[in-house]
């Protein structure tokens, strides 16, 4: 299974100390310093669905905001709102080039004193970095603290509680105050219903003791569910020219009512005058290939023309083979698509 795009961060140096547990192979691209799988994928992804595994995400970048000024001034910068964001509630936001094309994906959480970030492997440097350019005269203070945080993902939609570490629960797929979807599917009928994750930021020292003897899943399980919750991610569902509307990352991602910031203005045009080039589909891959066609395959219809390309293919354990994919938005909805031989059916996300 192929993991990564050729837009994905930079890989990750420092192997996780998790990779040292019996079974354990490890990921490639930007998951490489983690477990793809730890011997048995589909009984993981069936811990994970049962609520029982935890995922080491500890490659992922740690990254925290302290000042008087921190939520006003990310509220100022990235397309959430977030100025009277409440201790302890998660949400995630994105940041935007002047274009409006997603730049980096943050996931936040407040505990009252430090605004908490997590972002995608290898992409601290940069992110701490822009972060301090934005900073001009107010007072917050921006710190990279990837080398001495992890973080570890399970499969539970329960907000942190006063006393107990960061935690970031994924507000996927529910439609936030302020923000609107794109999917083909009534709320309700959502995959991503089935989905109940969240980040638990702990001491890097102490990321062994944590794990314990609990059941651990790879990248692999992780990734396969989300595929089947249509959950974006960065550097996979995203290239330098996405805009938020074409993977339906409006839903938990982006205010619409909220003031200026970098890329509103392309957000606010699409969404009320436009159609956002591209889609986000879910394809449903012929079964009886061995191999899976990897992120950026041409996606072709059926007189051979290129209409996209994959972004995440993965063999989920009930499903089967399945990826996501970015096709032209006007490509008809029921075309059979090809990717390196592989035929491809679409299950239509983003309404075109």
């Amino acid at each position: 299974m192929s993991q990564t795009t050729p837009d994905a961060p930079a890989r990750p140096t420092t192997p996780s100390p998790l990779l040292a547990r019996h079974g354990a192979v490890a990921g490639e691209g930007s998951d490489a310093a983690v477990a793809w799988h730890y011997g048995d994928p589909s009984r993981e992804q069936r811990l994970l669905e049962e609520g029982l595994a935890v995922v080491d995400l500890s490659h992922r970048a740690v990254v925290t905001v302290t000042g008087p000024d921190r939520l006003s001034w990310l509220h100022s910068i990235t397309s959430q709102h977030l100025s009277a964001l409440p201790p302890r509630t998660s949400t995630e936001a994105l940041v935007l080039s002047p274009k409006g094309h997603i730049e980096h994906a943050l996931h936040v959480v407040d505990d009252g004193e430090t605004t908490w970030l997590t972002a995608e492997p290898g992409t601290g440097p940069a992110l701490t970095a822009w972060l301090r350019g934005m900073q001009f005269l107010l007072r917050v203070e921006t710190t990279d603290r990837t080398a001495d945080f992890a973080v570890l993902g399970e499969p539970v939609g329960r907000e942190g509680a006063e006393g107990e570490p960061a935690v970031w629960r994924d507000p996927w797929p529910r439609v936030a105050e302020g923000s609107v979807s794109y999917a083909a599917v009534a709320d309700a009928d959502h995959p991503g219903n089935d989905r109940a994750w969240r980040e638990v930021v702990v001491p890097r020292a102490d990321l062994e003791a944590v794990v314990a003897d609990r059941p651990l899943a790879g990248t692999w399980a992780a990734e396969a569910l989300r595929v089947a919750a249509w959950r974006p991610r960065l550097g996979h569902e995203t290239d330098h020219r996405t805009i938020p509307h074409e993977v339906d990352w409006l839903r938990t991602a982006v205010h619409l009512q909220k003031g200026c910031y970098r890329g509103q203005e392309t957000v606010a045009r699409v969404h009320n005058l436009g159609r956002p080039p591209r889609r986000l589909v879910q394809l449903h891959l012929d079964g009886s290939q061995h191999l899976l066609p990897a992120p950026g395959t041409d996606l072709l219809d059926g007189s051979g023309r290129r209409v996209g390309h994959v972004t995440t293919s993965v063999r989920h354990h009930e499903l089967g083979p399945v990826a996501l994919g970015l096709v032209k938005r006007s490509t008809p909805v029921d075309e059979v698509l090809v990717a390196d031989g592989v035929t491809a059916a679409q299950e239509v996300v983003v309404a075109p």
